[in-house]
């Protein structure tokens, strides 16, 4: 057995590439199934829009030169590919000399084709964990492979961007929100957050006194902890474990696509092999030294990140910090943040159709989305790491009582229903409409709220609702093309 502080990484480099491989093969697979609903030729907001509006320079994408559905297929597909080779490790099994520069291009291609989905991808694919997982996946293309050892300034690097997702994620709250000062945020937080999943009833109905600890320990974790990243082991070991306890907490509890997963990964980075071997039946492996041409690209990597973390830095440290923002168009080093701020009441978004002329309250039909609730009986499901980007923005087109500049795609969303478009309902749990789409459409929008204990017993429902008011009006094909009735339509 080795001691705790033993030199070496290659068990830990080994661990982190095949996590990440499993991120990156998540985020392909969401984008083939995703991407051209939501955002290709004739997504809800067409890529054309990205090619008009934006340069190549601001937001580079290979879209931007080719933006129609077949390219984002084979772009996603080839990701797809491209992150299989990597979970299996294919660089390893290339003869030694080659190992490195195979372990090279294929993390840099991972990394040059998922930019440019979310450059391309606009409202649809702005969340922070998007430019964590560039910023990881750029830095994963210097870890090398084979038998020679890593960049210890590269996992050293990694940690950097573990400590900014971290210790900016406790600022935001501390500044954003006064129930994370007076510790009872954790009050709201499980029943309003984007999308519940099936421990969040129960960790909603723990007792008060368990969520002002929960709080307090959400302010040590993310504030004190992430300093213990830099330290000698095993104290930066320790600072990884209750990291990873805390993201798997959150991971039972809530639905937040790959942040939590990809949280996990980066905190492999604060181990070495002496931890690993030391707390594992795993043995490290003989190795080589680094290449000097990798460690001399590590080491102005290192000063890239360094002279970029600057802007990043001053906005955490700022009074107006702004969570989860990219400050160069390559997304290599970021700021990040979450939950700022907590609502208090869910409103939800239920879509309904109908095929008769006039109908009655009865003769409306829901429309059942994949992680949004919409009955009241069906327990929240589970959904994360995977990624279910229309569900998201409902959650935030769900905070106005009618659609804003920015829900300006929920228009799109219920014309493609009325027109029975078969890409986006793939998007949808179920669609009551089956054999012809509905003659019309409305949004009405809920207050929900978990059951109690008690009604759960009498009712067997996981959430109670009241109806809050219409969010779109009763519409039609015609109506929603001729673009002449908006302010009917939503109310204004």
């Amino acid at each position: 057995m080795e001691p705790w502080g033993a030199e070496g990484y290659w068990l830990v480099r080994f661990v982190l590439q095949r996590g990440l491989a499993l991120i990156y093969l998540l985020a392909f697979l969401v984008a083939a199934r995703q991407f051209r609903p939501l955002a290709g030729e004739e997504g809800l907001l067409p890529i054309d829009r990205y090619v008009e509006t934006t340069s190549f320079r601001d937001r580079p994408s290979i879209f931007s030169l080719w933006p129609d559905d077949r390219a984002i297929g084979v772009a996603a597909w080839t990701g797809v590919a491209l992150s299989l080779a990597a979970l299996l490790g294919l660089p390893y099994w290339f003869p030694e000399p080659y190992a490195v520069p195979a372990s090279m291009l294929l993390w840099a291609a991972m990394w040059a084709l998922y930019l440019s989905f979310v450059n391309a991808g606009g409202l649809f694919y702005g969340y922070g964990w998007e430019s964590m997982l560039l910023e990881t996946g750029f830095l994963a293309i210097f870890l090398g492979a084979g038998a020679t050892e890593p960049p210890t300034v590269v996992l050293w690097l990694i940690s950097w961007v573990l400590f900014r997702n971290m210790f900016g994620a406790g600022l935001i709250k501390l500044r954003g929100d006064d129930c994370w000062r007076e510790l009872t945020c954790m009050d709201y937080h499980y029943e309003t957050q984007p999308m519940p999943n099936p421990g969040s009833w129960f960790a909603h109905h723990l007792p008060d006194r368990f969520h002002r600890v929960e709080v307090l320990g959400n302010h040590v974790v993310e504030l004190a902890i992430p300093f213990l990243y830099f330290a000698p082991q095993p104290s930066a070991a320790i600072a990884g474990v209750v990291t990873i306890g805390f993201q798997l907490w959150l991971m039972g509890t809530g639905n937040f696509a790959w942040l939590n997963a990809l949280t996990i990964v980066q905190a492999v980075a604060t181990f070495s092999d002496g931890v690993l071997t030391a707390a594992l039946p795993v043995e490290s492996p003989a190795t080589a030294p680094t290449p000097l041409y990798l460690e001399g690209l590590a080491l102005i990597v290192a000063v890239v990140v360094v002279v970029l973390s600057v802007r990043p830095i001053r906005n955490t440290l700022s009074s107006a910090q702004v969570m989860n923002t990219s400050f160069d168009p390559l997304h290599l080093v970021n700021a990040y943040g979450a939950f700022g701020s907590i609502t208090r009441e869910r409103y939800q978004l239920v879509v309904e159709g109908t095929r008769v002329e006039n109908p009655d309250e009865d003769e409306w039909e829901a429309y059942e989305f994949a992680g949004q609730p919409v009955h009241t009986e069906e327990r929240p499901p589970q959904w994360a790491p995977y990624h279910l980007r229309l569900d998201w923005q409902l959650w935030f087109a769900a905070m106005r009582p009618v659609p804003g500049p920015r829900q300006r795609w929920v228009l799109a969303f219920l014309e493609a229903l009325l027109e029975d478009d078969g890409a986006t309902l793939s998007l949808l749990r179920s669609n009551p409409f089956v054999d012809e789409p509905p003659e019309r459409i409305r949004v009405l929008r809920y207050r929900y709220r978990f059951t109690t204990p008690e009604e759960r017993r009498e009712t067997g429902e996981w959430w109670h609702r009241e109806r809050a008011g219409t969010y779109v009006h009763p519409v039609s094909l015609a109506e929603l093309r001729s673009g002449g009735t908006g302010r009917r339509i939503v109310g204004w």
